[in-house]
């Protein structure tokens, strides 16, 4: 038994059994149960912008906006472009920084510890990495907080802002706020280009096929980004942590011109598909539910804790899209949004522990830039919100994008009432306990062959594969 986990969002355990050094099945447990889902059941449908974005102190601006779009979608209303265009500023804000959370407080700090004293590499993740001492940390914290500013004037205050609302933002920015904008987001992007990567962003959004990264690795300039992948490299990261292959993305910030910045759509078995939420269900077999004889859509879906269960070994509900497990994180919508990085590392490994991590620090290059570019696309002269009505009885869904992966709120309103609100969150993919059929969630596949030293306890191998993976465990059961 492998925990609970140290800088992990919420409670997380896994169940490990081991043959011939290495895992041979795991079982991934969410030990807490929160009910967020029937907390919301018979309430006043405007009472989810103040009740879910609780679920999480870290990513409650997502939590927010699948709860704002749901909302617009039971109201029928178009969000004017400027609301657009603040709200991917507001929760890029939030994506970017937890990003830069996972790889220097959560990540890198693994490869300070004493395990790998004898490693080539060791002194410098040392000095950078080791927990609230090492120099990167420090400045990346430095650089979090100046950043957070942004939600500080769009939002009023982090977390658990209400400015997101159904047909916008309730908070217009002004051409004095534009210019603080565009210094903190100039500020972040000096930092990314003189300690992360070491060099302009130009350069990394260049970067196109492995051996592109290979150079990078053996004469590119120093950062951290170079140091993760000397380290990735020496302990063949590539090869740790593979699962199914198959990835989700709901599509991360919408256009005013339609579309997505980071395409919507699935990947699986080497092709691009339609995402249809139709074919998602949520699985109780072995989740410490009622209902766990049949698959569940998430419209007429229940959260009905079973306390007396046997079977299930944990509150996490198992989602499946057609029938199979899904990844969703940065990986995902890289890969569908076609980048041809990702999709190199992909057709040559599949998603590991080495490329989960490279698509995240892609995406934080990628999305700072965007950011400056909706600053600059903002017309302070014009419209930021909408109202409208609320219906007696309607159903929609709140598609979005939290850092780690695809995030939708299923709101159902009966006689002006929330009647039914299911929430699938990233790490309910991700972390998905088996399903009707006995197949694994990606986790707890991902984990199968993760080799074990002799008199490890918690295994180094499992700690890099569960955390390639950033889980956010109070998002996972609701």
């Amino acid at each position: 038994m492998v925990g609970p986990f140290n800088r992990v969002e919420g409670d997380l355990e896994v169940r490990l059994e081991i043959a011939d050094g290495a895992v041979s099945a795991a079982y991934v447990n969410s030990p807490l149960f929160r009910g967020f889902e029937r907390i919301l059941e018979g309430r006043d449908p405007l009472d989810a912008l103040v009740v879910a974005p609780r679920i999480c102190g870290i990513c409650s601006v997502s939590q927010s906006h699948a709860a704002a779009l749901a909302l617009a979608g039971i109201q029928g209303l178009t969000v004017p472009r400027n609301g657009l265009l603040a709200t991917n500023l507001m929760t890029a804000t939030e994506n970017i920084a937890d990003h830069l959370t996972h790889f220097h407080l959560f990540f890198m700090p693994d490869f300070a510890r004493s395990a790998y004293a004898d490693r080539p590499w060791f002194d410098r993740a040392e000095a950078r990495f080791k927990a609230a001492q090492g120099t990167s940390v420090r400045r990346a914290m430095a650089a979090r907080t100046e950043l957070f500013h942004i939600l500080g004037l769009m939002g009023g205050k982090w977390p658990h802002t209400l400015t997101l609302q159904p047909g916008g933002v309730a908070r217009a920015v002004d051409a004095r706020d534009r210019v603080r904008l565009l210094a903190i987001v100039g500020a972040f992007r000096r930092f990314l280009e003189t300690s992360l990567f070491g060099a302009p962003l130009d350069a990394v959004l260049d970067l196109a096929a492995p051996e592109d990264l290979d150079r990078w690795r053996t004469a590119g300039p120093e950062g951290d980004f170079r140091l993760f992948l000397e380290i990735a490299e020496d302990l063949e990261l590539p090869r740790l942590g593979r699962a199914y292959d198959h990835f989700l993305s709901h599509g991360a910030y919408p256009s005013p011109d339609g579309g997505h910045l980071y395409r919507r759509g699935v990947f699986a078995d080497g092709r691009d598909a339609a995402y249809d939420p139709g074919e998602v269900a949520e699985h109780h077999r072995f989740s410490r539910m009622a209902g766990q004889d049949r698959p569940h859509a998430p419209f007429v879906g229940s959260t009905v804790p079973d306390g007396t269960d046997e079977e299930g070994y944990t509150w996490c509900k198992a989602p499946r899209l057609s029938g199979r497990p899904f990844e969703t994180g940065a990986i995902a919508r890289q890969l569908i949004d076609g980048h041809p990085l990702v999709r190199a590392l992909v057709a040559r490994d599949g998603a590991n522990v080495h490329s989960r991590v490279v698509a995240r620090l892609l995406e934080k290059a990628r999305t700072t830039r965007a950011m400056e570019q909706w600053l600059r696309g903002l017309d302070l002269a014009g419209p930021w919100c909408v109202q409208g009505g609320m219906p007696d009885t309607a159903q929609s869904i709140g598609l979005t994008e939290a850092a780690r992966g695809a995030l939708g709120h299923w709101l159902r309103v009966e006689h002006g009432r929330i009647a039914g609100y299911q929430i699938i969150a990233p790490t309910t993919w991700n972390f998905s306990p088996r399903d009707l059929d006995g197949v694994p969630g990606p986790l707890e596949q991902a984990l199968v062959g993760a080799p074990v030293r002799p008199g490890e306890a918690s295994p180094l191998s499992v700690q890099h594969i569960v955390r390639s993976f950033d889980p956010c465990m109070v998002c996972t059961v609701h």
